[in-house]
């Protein structure tokens, strides 16, 4: 194959703590953290596999949002991708844009192949490649522990609620990736500098000609309540007691 696209999307790291806005305007990102969505790391990972194999000459990264995103997508040139696009905007922009967005770009680069994670540590919606494989009107396979290409298809094995499935898709193909895919690499010093001198593309959403507005709106975000202290029980018949004083029996 030619051409893999990767979608990166800038989280909050998953070692940091999140903590809610004072004015319970979403969660708190100034001075926090901020890194590649896990799953979408895997997702560039195994593009980076095929590649070394011999199986695709090209693997591209693309994120949509604010300028500062343009650090993650350095750390995936750094991974080793081999170029990448910045789709940049200060507003947050729900699933259903951003697979528009992305299938803008698509038909601009014609990949082979479009891998993303399965969903994002922030809001988990998981809805972003499957809504993309519909606007292309091309097959998905979602959840993928492991990937097979054979020619013009894929064989792939997902997780699901029973156990595994292997299915076969025919290329070009959405994948989302999952945790067990694989575990990626570690970015050195020396590849973070050579990343500095590859091509990052940045277009203005605007230029995108889409759309782009949140199809529901955050109205408040609130912090979970504090867990009650849990209480030890001497038996069976004392839990069973504890149990039905809470209402729960």
């Amino acid at each position: 194959m030619d051409k893999i696209l990767v979608g990166l999307k800038r989280v909050v790291d998953y070692n940091v703590r999140v903590r809610v806005r004072k004015d319970g305007n979403g969660v708190e990102t100034d001075g926090v953290k901020m890194s590649i969505n896990p799953f979408d790391e895997i997702a560039l990972e195994e593009a980076l596999l095929i590649k070394e194999r011999g199986e695709a000459n090209e693997v591209i990264v693309i994120s949509i949002g604010a300028p500062e995103a343009q650090q993650q997508l350095r750390t995936g040139l750094a991974m080793g991708a081999d170029r990448a696009i910045l789709i940049e905007t200060s507003d947050t922009i729900d699933p259903l844009s951003c697979a528009r967005v992305l299938h803008e770009i698509i038909k601009k680069e014609t990949p082979d192949l479009v891998l993303l994670g399965k969903q994002s540590i922030d809001n988990d919606n998981s809805q972003t490649g499957q809504m993309l494989a519909a606007l292309w009107g091309r097959p998905q396979a979602t959840f993928a522990s492991e990937i097979t290409l054979d020619g013009g298809k894929a064989r792939i094995t997902r997780e699901v609620d029973i156990g595994l499935e292997s299915i076969e898709i025919e290329l070009p193909a959405v994948v989302t990736a999952d945790l067990r895919l694989n575990e990626p690499r570690y970015v050195k010093l020396p590849d973070i500098m050579k990343a500095k001198k590859k091509q990052l593309d940045v277009i203005p959403l605007a230029d995108m000609g889409v759309e782009a507005g949140p199809a529901i709106r955050q109205s408040k975000c609130e912090p979970p309540t504090d867990r009650e202290r849990g209480i030890m029980v001497d038996d069976v018949a004392g839990l069973v007691a504890a149990l039905h004083d809470k209402g729960a029996l």
